[in-house]
């Protein structure tokens, strides 16, 4: 009895929840600033100062370059194989968007690290990121394919249209709804271990490596690589 009282106090304490810091009025409407939002402008800043950085690294540029220098050289090349190599002719239209994105995505999914909600454990964060992804999709099917871009739901035959509308309409949500539940299951589950087992702070060190680390860094591949095939898939000569 003892045990179960103290794992229902300690189980009390469990938050995981995204919390006001402030509200403010505006046009008769209260609206409020989330603890979503302060981690946002974080991890924002930390990649303003990161691509400031590198701007002056990159603008001193060194015959042989070494440090910092290397890591941004690194990033870049990565970034630029990963575009290149799933839309192939296309990647140069589309590597500062999905370079953008991993980068925005992957220092969000991480910011457990530090001690923050990250932000991408918020749905409020990850539909914009789909619906953004979506817009891109639509706008490269219609310029791309024109008209056939409307004729091609009726394709192959005339009655999948519910199921071929269903399956592009559902483009967004799922791409929002897996990062956002993998990222959200790994914060709940963290806030758990640190609630209930708060006695052994040395060994969550190696689950936060797979919780934030490993786990963050696979969610932000498969976004950015299932929005390369959504829009590659509506390009023309993407085979080449």
């Amino acid at each position: 009895m003892e045990t179960a009282n103290l794992l229902a106090a300690s189980g009390s304490d469990v938050d995981f929840m995204i919390h006001g810091v402030f509200s403010y009025k505006l046009f008769g409407q209260t609206f409020w600033i989330t603890t979503t939002h302060v981690a946002i402008l974080i991890v924002m800043l930390l990649i303003l100062a990161f691509a400031i950085a590198a701007r002056i690294t990159i603008s001193h540029a060194q015959k042989y370059p070494s440090g910092f220098q290397n890591v941004v050289e690194i990033v870049v090349e990565m970034l630029d194989n990963m575009v290149e190599s799933s839309m192939g002719v296309h990647a140069k239209k589309f590597r500062n968007y999905i370079g953008s994105i991993f980068i925005f995505i992957f220092i969000s999914n991480i910011s457990g690290l530090f001690g923050l909600r990250p932000p991408t454990a918020d749905y409020g964060v990850t539909l914009p990121l789909g619906l953004i992804t979506f817009g891109i999709i639509q706008y490269n099917n219609i310029k791309y394919n024109k008209f056939g871009a409307f004729t091609g739901l009726f394709q192959p035959l005339p009655f999948l249209f519910p199921i071929n509308l269903i399956g592009e309409i559902a483009v967004p949500f799922s791409l929002s709804l897996r990062l956002f539940g993998n990222i959200l299951s790994g914060t709940v589950m963290m806030s758990l271990i640190y609630s209930l087992l708060s006695f052994a702070i040395g060994w969550t060190g190696f689950l936060h490596i797979y919780f934030d680390l490993f786990s963050g860094a696979i969610q932000t591949y498969v976004f950015c690589m299932l929005t390369m095939v959504f829009v590659t898939d509506k390009l023309p000569g993407a085979e080449s």
